[in-house]
């Protein structure tokens, strides 16, 4: 194996300030009640800023703020608020290294990710959506579709500014105005878009960001000058924001969590399967709500895929997210760090054998090597619930019928993958997965273009393409 030399991005090219406040109505204001938290780079447990908290009377500032700027934002042309996006867009290009660096800080991720797929994907979403702002009518959701107004959105830590413009973008584009929250771990990508907004010159008001956490998040979701809630998140979280928003009129789309299966049959390219299987689960430390958790493989290639996919995993490198090299970054906290590891502990003790590469982990900082269970059954903890980390448990099966029946059998509903050469095995297995996205001889593939979201505890509606206008339109 390669040794490779250190290879650091330089964490120089970002200037972060000692503390920030919340972003409302075109400028950073502390809270009003004074409270701050901090945020901590998961690598090394340094504080990297202080943020402000907000509270009732924040979010009713931000929300009035988003009100008043929504006459004005929503009676423009179309053709103009797309040209608010696509400077937007062309700025996060411009500021891409920057943003970049602040994200694998602020969130963990190894440096690669964040530059080669996070920030394309960002920039990507604000282009797509600003040429959809003129052709509304075209759109399939009538002659004249009407923005609904104000929309709260809470996004997650693990791809804080790619949720971010997965609900900002089609927000802006219909003629909507966004008060949002970031999570508490990753706030800081989302307060330099506010930057971005200013330097875009955006209307003030049209984008608030409320920093805080969960009770600040019920505030924007609960507040009654609320017209949409876009949450994406965990399942329990999704449970009471369904509840609370139940009568009120809000629209409301969900994107929770995720045990994806993933199916490689005994005529799948063995190399090219454990490649996928690889960046399905260990991609972003696995911190993927699609990720592809489990392994269904059949029996009779088993053995010959455990053997190369132990290869490939020895392979891997932990370590500094700021260095190019580095495939497995840190777990974005301490609370996080715990659950992977207490549900990796009862996996151990419900029998699965575990196993994970010889790699020596940082001294500070969150971190789990990449790990797989074999001899995992369907009863196993591991088996049934979303561990949102490096860990992955391994599944076989005997004939199509089964490996469709064991993927289906399972809470949630959001993504699959099949591995095979015949095509008519895809359409006829994808066909029968009752998943919101299946990726065939491949895995975790986005693009703005094509929409994306669950079935059952998995969420309802759909964000990206055509279809997640629909979601912000009366």
């Amino acid at each position: 194996m390669f040794e490779y030399a250190p290879a650091p991005e330089s964490r120089s090219i970002v200037d972060i300030a000692s503390s920030y406040g919340l972003f409302i109505d075109g400028s950073f204001e502390a809270a009003k009640d004074g409270n701050v938290f901090k945020t901590v780079n998961p690598a090394s447990e340094e504080v990297l800023a202080e943020v402000a908290a907000a509270g009732p009377e924040d979010v009713d500032r931000a929300v009035a703020a988003a009100r008043r700027a929504f006459e004005s934002w929503s009676a423009l042309p179309g053709s103009e608020r797309a040209k608010y996006l696509f400077r937007i867009a062309r700025i996060i290009q411009e500021r891409s290294r920057e943003l970049a660096v602040l994200e694998s800080l602020d969130n963990g991720k190894p440096i690669k990710e964040s530059r080669d797929v996070d920030l394309p994907l960002v920039a990507a979403h604000f282009f797509y959506y600003a040429g959809w702002a003129d052709k509304l009518s075209y759109a399939g959701f009538g002659p004249d579709p009407r923005p609904l107004g104000v929309a709260g959105q809470v996004i997650p830590w693990n791809f804080p500014l790619l949720m971010l413009a997965w609900k900002i973008a089609p927000a802006l584009a219909t003629g909507n105005t966004v008060v949002l929250k970031p999570a508490e771990t990753t706030p800081l990508s989302a307060l330099f878009f506010a930057d971005v907004c200013r330097q875009a010159e955006l209307p003030a008001g049209v984008v608030n960001i409320v920093t805080g956490a969960g009770d600040t998040g019920a505030h924007l979701v609960q507040h009654p000058d609320v017209n949409k809630v876009a949450f994406t998140g965990s399942t329990e979280v999704g449970r009471e924001i369904a509840r609370s928003v139940a009568g009120t009129g809000k629209r409301l789309t969900l994107e929770l969590g995720g045990k994806a299966a993933n199916i490689v049959f005994d005529d799948a390219p063995i190399d090219q399967a454990v490649e996928g299987i690889v960046n399905g689960i260990f991609f972003n430390q696995g911190h993927v709500c699609c990720a592809g958790s489990r392994l269904l493989v059949q029996e009779s290639i088993a053995e010959e895929l455990l053997a190369s996919l132990k290869r490939r995993m020895s392979t891997l490198r932990v370590g500094d997210p700021l260095d190019k090299n580095t495939d497995i970054g840190a777990i974005n906290s301490a609370a996080q760090l715990a659950r992977i590891t207490e549900l990796s502990e009862i996996g151990a003790q419900e029998g699965a054998e575990r196993w994970s590469p010889a790699c020596e982990l940082p001294d500070r900082g969150f971190w789990f090597a990449p790990t797989i269970f074999t001899g995992v059954t369907q009863a196993h903890r591991i088996a049934r619930e979303e561990i949102f980390g490096p860990v992955l448990s391994v599944l076989t099966f005997r004939t199509p019928a089964e490996a469709i029946e064991k993927a289906n059998n399972t809470p949630y509903g959001l993504s699959a993958g099949i591995w095979t050469e015949k095509g008519s095995r895809i359409l006829s297995v994808a066909d029968k997965l009752r998943a919101g996205v299946v990726w065939a001889n491949t895995f975790n593939k986005f693009d703005p273009t094509s929409p994306f979201g669950g079935y059952k505890e998995s969420g309802y509606g759909r964000e990206g393409g055509r279809h997640g206008l629909e979601a912000y339109l009366a």
